[in-house]
Order: structure tokens, then sequence, then C-alpha cells
């Protein structure tokens, strides 16, 4: 099958345990649920409803906090940002507005009216939820479009260990709404495809990367 990231040739592999079939790129190194796994809108909300992400939590707090540790230093001074995909909780961009940043947010299954066209965004930030797109390179053009030029792009996602057995045995995977899994050379790809400058990544799951 071809790479939808980046066009090459795919392999593929099964994971014995779930009889689920996985396409791995080696230029890219994205990895693929077989489409069949892709699960719909309202099955994916049947499983987030049962998060219980409180914003009193002192874990779910101190969890953005290190996001925002790690991107704002790299991200210069942005006024303005958008949390794309913020779930139930908009957390996340009340942290940012306690630093000065003025933080809409949207998410398709919780705020689906919160996105406004006409705007444009210093910051965009996005965590934990490429893993769960049919289609991450049509969503990471859109995300582009929505940044101011210079603006920054901050994104969370859990790296694979691009072994496959590694992979087989990795956690991540096996929540049935995670679909998609990207590694730092992944969004390098997409940032040249889409005119963008890779800025760092933390070899872990987090990536910064500016509009050029």
């Amino acid at each position: 099958m071809t790479c939808p990231i980046c066009d090459d040739t795919t392999e593929t592999f099964i994971d014995e345990r779930s009889n689920i079939t996985y396409y791995h790129c080696n230029t890219c190194e994205y990895i693929f649920k077989s489409p069949e796994c892709h699960q719909s809108i309202a099955e994916q909300k049947s499983r987030y409803d049962l998060h219980e992400n409180h914003e009193d939590h002192p874990g779910y707090k101190a969890y953005f906090e290190r996001f925002l540790d790690f991107v704002l230093p790299l991200a210069g001074a942005p006024e303005t940002a958008l949390d794309f995909g913020c779930g139930r909780s908009s957390l996340l961009a009340k942290l940012l507005a306690e630093r000065g940043i003025d933080c809409d947010y949207y998410d398709p299954l919780y705020y689906p009216e919160n996105l406004d066209d006409s705007k444009k965004y210093e910051l965009v930030v996005s965590t934990e939820v490429f893993e769960h797109l049919h289609d991450p390179k049509a969503v990471f053009e859109e995300l582009v479009k929505r940044m101011e030029s210079k603006g920054y792009l901050a994104i969370q996602t859990q790296f694979h260990p691009n072994d496959i057995e590694a992979f087989k045995k990795w956690y991540y995977h096996q929540d049935p709404t995670h679909i998609v899994f990207f590694r730092s050379q992944t969004f390098r790809v997409l940032s040249e495809k889409y005119g963008c400058e890779f800025v760092e990544d933390n070899g872990k799951n987090m990536v910064v990367i500016r509009k050029r």
C-alpha cells in the first residue's frame, strides 16, 4: 500500500495478538492501521466520554504544563493561539491565557462550532489528537493554513519505536481509537511538504514546527 504521508511504498505486518494489519513506511516512518479499523465519530466519542480528566486534578494540569514548558521557549512570544482537538476540557486554553496568550479552542466532538475560518493564529497546539486522525496529512495542511506567517505548530503524540517487534509490544496502538502513529521524521516530511521548518522535538512525543 502507498504511504498516505509521503507516497512511498509501505511494508505490511500483522500483530498476531489482535490480527490487525499495519503498514509501515521506511521513508517517513509513518505506521497506520488497516482502514477497516478506523472508528466512526460516534464510536470514538463513546470512548472519549469515559475519560475522567478533571481540570482541577493536579496531575492533569501538570501534564499540560510539561507540554507548555517544552513548547513556549521555542515559539517566541505568541499573542494568539488555537487548541485544536481539545476534547471536553478547555484547560490548555486557560493555561495559555494565564501566560497572556489569547487562546481559542476547538474539538470536532465537543466544540464543533468553535472554528472561525477568518482567523489565523501565531501558535496552534494539538495534544494527543493526531493518533486518532483518519487523514493526518489533510489536517496538518489545514492547521498550517490557520497559522500566521512565521507562526508555530506544536503537536504531542507518542512516537512509536520504529521497530516492528517492539511496536507489537507497545501499549499505545492497543487503544482502538489510536489508528496512526508517528516519529519526528514523519513531521519533518510533512513540514517540508507544506512549507514549514521543523524546529525541534523532545525525542519522545512532542514536536514544534514553524511556518516559513
